[in-house]
């Protein structure tokens, strides 16, 4: 009689453009390959890719090669931490930390500023911020806005008004944010740059350095209302917010890149800004993402955490009384995500990639 072999449904969705496809079909995936990697803002959805990210990254450095980490929000924390001397330790620091924070107080903006700088400084450490710099391989950039006009102001009325004021120009189009945002890509100097979109709306380069740093990393994570916006040393005088405003997902011409952009993404659908996230018809540039593999949680995978979904900005809200639960659902979380990193060990062994659809 024949056995019946029972596998867990997969934890992962590869999806990829044609480039990247036909690349994986007659040459498989080798960590050689990788040039570019994109960090999506999104907020506490990235707690549930921790378990991958450390597996990637550990894979990674035992090839050596120049690589470019773009990251908008805390896609860019993730990739600062990933740039340290142990990833897969600061990776996992830095989960923790996120998942410690108290929100069942009622805080300032100041305060929660603070915070998030203490969050930084204890998961990078004292040498942190340099081994940023000074990394020999891996080349950081940071995505942030310049606020313009009503978005320059941090009184509740003003800031609602210039929200509102942003999503009703994004519906109108994306270049219409040009008159509410500047975007600002706060890079390595040894960064070729090659990403840098080329979409009509305007755009600052800075080069990263330890004098901008620090803010850079902050104010890439400042939403609006949260703290206040940052100034950044070297850059055009004025109010630098959460650079997930205007690139949410990253919708940049990686095909521009050099190998392959493997994409860790904590959904399937990549949403160019965050004022696209209720406009369905408001898609990706599909030639931008020829080259691209994205690798997301898959859908079965969602639905074994006790949340049914990775971690989100609602749940302080949702578990204001019981603060203690929400950390309990972000740490297991966390904790399944090492699901995902153990898949995706098993699929560069395999080297069987005949499931993947396009993207």
């Amino acid at each position: 009689m024949t056995a019946i072999v029972l596998r867990n449904p997969p934890a992962l969705t590869l999806r990829a453009g044609p480039a990247a496809r036909r690349h994986l079909q007659q040459n498989g995936l080798h960590a050689r390959d990788i040039r570019t990697l994109p960090g999506a803002a999104g907020g506490p959805k990235a707690l549930g890719l921790s378990g991958l990210d450390q597996a990637v990254f550990d894979w990674l450095a035992a090839t050596p090669a120049l690589r470019d980490l773009v990251g908008a929000s805390i896609g860019g924390w993730r990739f600062a931490c990933a740039m340290q001397a142990d990833p897969a330790a600061a990776l996992a620091r830095f989960a923790a930390n996120y998942v410690a924070q108290d929100y069942s107080r009622q805080t300032t903006r100041a305060l929660i500023y603070q915070h998030w700088q203490a969050l930084l400084h204890d998961t990078l450490g004292p040498d942190g911020l340099q081994a940023i710099l000074q990394h020999p391989h891996y080349r950081l950039s940071l995505i942030l806005v310049r606020a313009r006009g009503l978005l320059h102001h941090e009184q509740r009325a003003p800031l609602l008004a210039g929200l509102a004021l942003a999503a009703a120009c994004n519906t109108l189009g994306r270049t219409q944010l040009r008159h509410v945002f500047e975007r600002l890509i706060c890079h390595d100097v040894r960064s070729t740059l090659a990403f840098s979109p080329q979409d009509g709306l305007p755009t600052q380069h800075v080069a990263l350095s330890a004098a901008n740093l620090l803010p850079a990393l902050l104010g890439t994570t400042g939403v609006p209302g949260l703290f206040d916006g940052v100034a950044i040393p070297d850059a055009s005088a004025g109010v630098y917010r959460d650079g997930g405003l205007l690139d949410y997902h990253l919708d940049y011409p990686w095909q521009q890149q050099a190998g392959i952009t493997l994409y860790l993404h904590y959904q399937q659908r990549i949403v160019p800004g965050w004022f696209d996230k209720l406009l369905p018809w408001r898609q990706p540039v599909a030639s931008h993402h020829s080259n691209t593999l994205l690798v997301t949680p898959s859908p079965a995978y969602l639905a074994t955490l006790a949340l049914g979904r990775l971690p989100d900005r609602g749940d302080p809200k949702r578990f204001a009384h019981d603060d203690a639960q929400r950390r309990r659902l972000w740490a297991q979380a966390v904790a399944e995500s090492h699901r995902l990193g153990d898949e995706w060990r098993e699929r560069l062994l395999r080297q069987d990639w005949g499931d993947i659809t396009p993207l």
